[in-house]
């Protein structure tokens, strides 16, 4: 595929480099730490032991986590590597 001025290959180096930086973007996420809640910190529902057990520090109820899960957040939205497709906005 022709990509004018960029190198063969440079389109998959683009979407490696994405990748890669949103992995180290979660794994740069603190983990979650302490004693875990009995009741969900938005709720005040009780949090099942079994939840407790399995992830130590949850604060959530599964519906509450759920929810904040699903809620999309808006990041950056600059295409850093300067693609064609950035500047035809």
């Amino acid at each position: 595929m022709a990509g004018g001025w960029a190198k063969d290959g440079a389109v998959s180096e683009q979407i490696e480099a994405s990748i890669s930086d949103e992995l180290a973007r979660l794994k740069s996420r603190p983990a979650l730490q302490g004693e875990s809640l009995t009741h969900c910190a938005d709720c005040e529902e009780e949090i099942p032991v079994a939840r407790q057990r399995a992830i130590p520090g949850v604060k959530l109820c599964i519906e509450c986590q759920q929810e904040r899960d699903g809620t999309l957040k808006a990041r950056g939205g600059i295409n850093r590597r300067g693609s064609k497709d950035s500047q035809l906005k």
